[in-house]
């Protein structure tokens, strides 16, 4: 192959980055499996190890090298920390969005170029689509796209990647829907062919996100309120909340109307939250505030968004697209506004907003 690169495959035990390594290899590149090894709290059962397990028996059945990567601290400290530090300042982050930037794109993708990779590859479903067809090998720009399969794509958790960055990235089951991929692992006879699919926080594992932040954040009794101001239950904390949510307090002056109860606003300082069963009407009579949405540390992957044009965006993984335009973009800052056609009280302060153009992600920033 003219085009034969080594490729660091960062390998977690799962189906789709063993299917992963297994597509490079049979593309005649020399692959390297890694696992990347990170923090876990000492109260949570240990399931890295199983994971090792897994990725290491693939790696034996492809006879490509298997190589473990430690990077706890990088974890801990650009991921969880953050986690927590963010819920305590009453805000909602994205814990997966942080993992790919400080982790699998941060110092997976320093170390692998730093000892030999031409590029890296994970399962991610998602794509890198050449800027211009026309442009020779060594001066290729990238953009990163949506993935095929509507149900599986993941570029939302990618936005903070660079285009510097995506010249030594590989996304090879993007293209394909999730059942191919199944199929892929049972040709290729894979030990992770019928392994079901990881859910919960990123390399933590499969644990609530409130039961992880009980373990950090002290509970606090407090009132729910109606959009009124008046106490109709309680809640073991306004920290814990994110607007859009209608679990997790309890109502205890019931009416006539048992509709369900939506989130609306939190205030946490006076650790309350305020409920509402009509999101819709709650939005519209907030609507000023609600369609003109101020994002920090923005990133722009390829191209600055042009002001006053149409695209959509995501607040949220598996959301819907909301028509948007953007204004009063900064650079220097890496800030922006982003106004949306319609109001949404679901928009949250650390959320990642996602801007897209077509299946092109432009990039995004974290709600102000």
């Amino acid at each position: 192959m003219s085009d034969k690169k080594t490729i660091f495959v960062g390998v977690s035990g799962g189906v789709d980055s063993s299917v992963t390594a297994a597509l490079l290899q049979d593309q005649g590149h020399d692959v390297v499996g890694v696992f990347i090894r990170t923090w876990q709290p000492d109260w949570i059962e240990c399931t890295w190890r199983d994971e090792r397990r897994d990725a290491m028996r693939v790696c034996a059945h492809l006879d490509i090298p298997f190589v473990e990567l430690d990077l706890e601290r990088e974890y801990k400290e650009g991921v969880a920390d953050y986690m927590v530090s963010e819920y305590r300042a009453g805000r909602t982050p994205n814990p997966d969005v942080m993992c790919n930037r400080e982790v699998k794109f941060g110092g997976f993708l320093r170390w692998a170029l730093e000892h030999g990779a031409d590029a890296v590859a994970t399962g991610h479903y998602a794509r890198r689509v050449k800027t211009n067809e026309q442009e020779e090998e060594s001066h290729k720009t990238y953009n990163l796209a949506r993935g095929v399969d509507e149900g599986k794509d993941q570029s939302y958790f990618l936005w903070t990647l660079t285009a510097e960055q995506l010249q030594y990235i590989e996304f090879p089951i993007g293209d394909m829907p999730k059942s191919n991929t199944r199929k892929l692992a049972v040709k290729y006879n894979l030990p992770t062919a019928t392994k079901k699919d990881s859910q919960g926080i990123c390399f933590i594992g499969e644990i609530d996100m409130k039961d992880f932040l009980h373990h950090y954040i002290e509970q606090k009794r407090g009132d729910v309120l109606d959009t009124n101001g008046n106490a109709i239950g309680h809640h073991d904390g306004a920290l814990f909340f994110t607007l859009g949510e209608r679990h997790g307090f309890t109502i205890t002056e019931k009416g006539t109307d048992d509709a369900a109860r939506y989130v609306v606003a939190k205030d946490v300082e006076a650790n309350t939250i305020s409920v509402s069963s009509d999101i819709e009407m709650y939005a519209n009579k907030h609507s000023k505030v609600l369609t003109n949405v101020r994002i920090n540390q923005c990133n722009w992957i390829s191209n600055i968004p042009m002001k006053l044009q149409n695209y959509t965006a995501q607040i949220r993984y598996h959301g819907e697209h909301k028509l948007v335009t953007l204004s009063s973009i900064n650079t220097k800052d890496s800030t922006a506004v982003v106004h949306f056609v319609q109001p949404d009280v679901t928009i949250t302060p650390g959320q990642s907003i996602v801007i897209y153009e077509g299946d092109i992600c432009m990039g995004g920033g974290i709600v102000a």
